[in-house]
């Protein structure tokens, strides 16, 4: 496997083969074993959002941030379904966090598991796209080693979705094992609850994970010394979005969400002060956004 022409191709929509995509993911999992499942970042570094197989805008966010290595990456997770692309997106972040190991962190989102992506097209595409489901089944086990989290300079607390009644900890978090399917929820809470502006843990509407309020929040920073959460899981109009006491901001970083949102993107630079400057930028341009095979499906928020 030659990584380097796997980033070329793959940068460029181009599918590798089916022993490239294998070998990617089988070396991706042998770097995300040994990485904890709260993930100790030093900045500067920019954090991103939902990326949801939008390969181009993937693309349009490098351009506007930086590209490897001479910029730090934390991706929040959401990497496939609803996008054309999104086996391409996935095998690039796995190609270029091979590469360049300390300079990409990549951690879970909702989306990558297993019912999840049977639902809203990582799937489909896949056995679409390599005629079989190989390339899916390693996908998934790559999904199990992503780690839940990460603190970037001991005090910005980043998850995909939020927190968990049963998780209130850390060290909590670190102790879940790596490299299996679970579908318990202390794990899922992380990845599909949203804040809330009212007190309290609620079930969340989605039907898995909680709304958590204020007074949730501010007890878990406190807990664990943290300043403030960053989270993604949510579209956000203007590509992201502080609560009200700003404890917590929500980014989302696939512009023009399933071609049709008309959104903006959002990426949050973290400097060495651990202050964060915020960006945005606008969709590619359609005629570099490849052609759709199907309408992609869409539940907002998700």
């Amino acid at each position: 496997m030659d990584i380097d022409k796997c980033i070329e191709s793959l940068a460029k929509g181009l599918l590798i083969d089916e022993k490239s995509a294998t070998m990617v993911c089988r070396s991706a999992i042998d770097i995300l074993a040994e990485e904890p499942q709260v993930l100790k970042i030093t900045p500067p570094v920019t954090v991103c959002g939902d990326i949801h197989g939008q390969l181009y805008d993937l693309k349009m966010l490098f351009t506007t941030a930086g590209e490897i290595p001479s910029v730090k990456y934390l991706f929040l997770g959401d990497y496939v379904d609803r996008g054309y692309y999104s086996i391409e997106t996935f095998l690039l972040l796995l190609s270029l966090k091979i590469k360049y190991s300390d300079m990409l962190y990549l951690i879970r989102g909702n989306h990558e598991m297993c019912e999840v992506t049977l639902r809203y097209g990582f799937y489909e595409e896949c056995m679409r796209k390599y005629g079989s489901a190989n390339i899916w089944q390693h996908c998934l086990k790559v999904f199990d080693f992503l780690s839940l989290s990460a603190v970037i300079g001991e005090t910005i607390f980043c998850v995909h979705g939020g927190l968990s009644p049963h998780l209130f900890l850390l060290d909590n978090i670190n102790d879940i094992k790596k490299g299996t399917s679970s579908t318990a929820s202390d794990h899922t809470d992380l990845l599909w609850s949203d804040p809330s502006e009212s007190n309290g843990w609620v079930k969340s509407p989605r039907g898995t994970g909680f709304l958590y309020g204020p007074d949730v929040i501010n007890k878990f920073n406190q807990a664990n010394n943290l300043d403030f959460i960053c989270r993604a899981h949510q579209l956000c109009m203007s590509g992201y979005k502080w609560n009200s006491d700003c404890t917590v901001i929500t980014v989302f970083s696939a512009p023009n969400y399933c071609y049709r949102c008309q959104n903006k993107a959002g990426i949050i630079e973290i400097d060495e002060q651990l202050s964060p400057n915020i960006k945005t930028f606008e969709a590619a341009p359609t005629k570099d956004r490849g052609a759709p095979y199907r309408v992609p499906s869409i539940f907002l928020g998700d």
